[in-house]
């Protein structure tokens, strides 16, 4: 196992590569997350759909994207629930704290995307 300062020292196309293999076993573990891997299943349906839907560059960037941005907080919200996680298993108040945010911050995405595609989809079916 390598020192886990090692990436810090790396430069050029070893650290792109590297970062990149990091970013991969993250994508993997998110993988194994019921809601991330739901999200993701819908991205593969959604972001096709967005290309019939949208009607510009701008409408299919901001419909697909609303997707990827959905699944970018799902993996942060994960990611700071394992942290907790992490330190330990006993109830605390910034602990709940943290993870209810964690939890806000999806439903917020959620509640963004949500509006963006069914107005797109209201103006996409009533030209």
């Amino acid at each position: 196992m390598e020192s886990p300062t090692a990436q810090k020292t790396r430069k050029g196309l070893t650290r792109i590569w590297h970062a990149a293999g990091y970013s991969l076993a993250g994508l993997r573990a998110g993988w194994h997350e019921t809601a991330f891997r739901q999200e993701a299943i819908a991205a593969m349906v959604l972001v096709p759909l967005a290309a019939w839907i949208a009607r510009s560059w701008v409408e299919f960037a901001l419909l697909a994207g609303s997707v990827v941005l959905l699944m970018v907080v799902e993996l942060l919200n994960t990611g700071i629930e394992a942290a907790i996680d992490r330190i330990g298993p006993e109830w605390h108040l910034l602990s709940k704290r943290s993870k209810d945010m964690g939890s806000a911050a999806v439903l917020l995405t959620i509640v963004i995307t949500a509006t963006i595609w069914i107005l797109a989809l209201v103006q996409r079916l009533n030209p």
